[in-house]
């Protein structure tokens, strides 16, 4: 770690505040050149402690950044990985208020719930599958704190990978009679398509984002714990939102989940 433990609260108490009253910021590795990864989840790590602090939970985690493609353009080996607190969670066909966030965009995902616990090093797909209780359709909404939507790695990594609200519903999915791989998702904007993929864009697998987030976690001695909401990756590009939109994910043999913007 390059930051000492004050410019790391400083930082986080930044970046919450401007996630609490959806103002950005300019990147904080305009300011900190050489933070490093350790850095950047200790923002995120602080974060969190002043979320718990005031009485929120941590009910979920996340996985951003798990196309390869996407990987290789930034120099990067693994996904990066944040959080989901309770008030993050929007009721299946329910409205988002816009004029909590600062540019809200839409990501299609699978979304994974365990009934085991997963622990690193050497989880791999098979162990992911085999602890899993059900999968379901998830659409994230992520919403930088960083002003125009730019960043790098470590400045989103310590911005809890964008993360604001998202919305679970469709079908619970037994992994066990659905290839994820394969498996097609449409995302429609008012009605219309606007991105189509299939799960394989994440990772070659879904699962394969689970297995890293558990092996880097285990790194630190942590698990992931049964009963835990994983959002496994966004499947195609984000696509921004604005008030008055309405989004639906269908997921095969999934259903569909939706949501409204004002």
């Amino acid at each position: 770690m390059k930051l000492s433990r004050e410019i790391i609260e400083q930082l986080a108490i930044r970046l919450e505040t401007c996630e609490l009253e959806a103002k950005d910021t300019t990147k904080i590795t305009d300011d900190h050149p050489d933070m490093d990864w350790d850095d950047a989840y200790a923002i995120q790590d602080e974060i969190k402690r002043r979320k718990i602090a005031r009485g929120a939970r941590i009910v979920g985690l996340k996985a951003g950044l798990t196309s390869h493609a996407k990987m290789k353009q930034m120099g990067v080996e693994t996904p990066v990985f944040g959080f989901l607190a309770d008030y993050f969670s929007v009721p299946e066909g329910g409205e988002i208020d816009t004029g909590k966030l600062i540019h809200p965009k839409v990501e299609p995902e699978i979304a994974f719930v365990t009934k085991a616990p997963l622990k690193g090093p050497g989880c791999h797909i098979g162990a992911v599958l085999a602890a899993t209780d059900f999968v379901i359709p998830a659409i994230e909404i992520i919403d930088s704190r960083y002003r125009d939507f730019k960043f790098d790695l470590k400045s989103v990594v310590a911005d809890n990978c964008s993360s604001s609200r998202f919305v679970v519903g469709g079908r619970m999915g037994n992994v066990a009679e659905l290839d994820l791989r394969t498996t097609g998702i449409v995302l429609e904007k008012n009605g219309e398509p606007v991105a189509f993929g299939a799960g394989a864009a994440v990772l070659g697998h879904p699962a394969a984002a689970i297995a890293m987030l558990a092996n880097m976690l285990g790194e630190k001695g942590e698990e992931i714990p049964a009963g835990t909401l994983i959002l496994s990756g966004g499947i195609t590009e984000a696509v921004a939102v604005q008030p008055g939109d309405a989004v639906t994910l269908r997921v095969q043999a999934l259903g569909s989940v939706s949501c409204r913007f004002r």
